[in-house]
């Protein structure tokens, strides 16, 4: 477990903790508002204990649960960590299927969440499945398996489209900004201008 603080103006009102569980080494995300203590999860996918006892550490209180898209390593410990903090799970309804309980709400393109003082906005980057969002965040934007440092995801799974993840990369993801921080669902975090410089796949 690892932790993240914003930098410049946003660091006195966020807060950020990476958890990586399971046997696929995923990224779960707790990103919290200081001020508020108000929270969401992003991918709990597995290792529950772990990701509640961080929350309970922090004193949040957890207003969101988000999926960035529907394969098991991501949605794993949905429903268990639903159960314990009682806060709402949205998905994509492209990939809500894949969930054991039904999700509370559906992400869609330029869906604005609130947390404390903050928005997150919600892009739809089909490609790895159907439903892959990213959550655009201020400082920083939580690419599930759309971006990795270095990598894309695969697009050999059913419903994946190589064409289309690509190009919401490169139309959504990268107009965002070069200094804007990548957080992936698997692997070290990057920026967005590293990955538009260097990553062989978008090149």
């Amino acid at each position: 477990m690892k932790r993240f603080l914003y930098s410049g103006q946003v660091r006195k009102k966020k807060m950020l903790r990476k958890i990586v569980v399971g046997p696929f080494q995923t990224n779960c995300y707790i990103l919290g508002h200081d001020a508020s203590k108000e929270g969401i999860i992003i991918d709990p996918g597995d290792e529950v204990f772990k990701i509640v006892k961080e929350i309970s550490k922090l004193g949040l209180r957890i207003s969101h649960i988000l999926i960035t898209h529907g394969h098991m390593d991501h949605v794993g410990g949905v429903k268990e960590v639903k159960q314990i903090t009682k806060a709402p799970v949205y998905i994509h309804a492209s990939d809500a299927g894949a969930l054991d309980i039904r999700p509370d709400g559906h992400l869609y393109e330029g869906q604005r969440l609130t947390v404390g003082t903050y928005d997150i906005h919600v892009i739809h980057t089909p490609g790895h499945s159907p439903g892959g969002v990213c959550l655009h965040a201020p400082g920083a934007v939580f690419t599930g398996d759309t971006l990795f440092a270095g990598s894309i995801g695969r697009t050999d799974f059913p419903g994946g489209d190589h064409h289309r993840l690509v190009q919401g990369v490169v139309k959504k993801i990268f107009p965002l900004g070069d200094e804007l921080r990548v957080y992936p669902g698997h692997g070290p975090a990057s920026t967005i201008g590293r990955e538009r410089m260097t990553n062989p796949f978008l090149r």
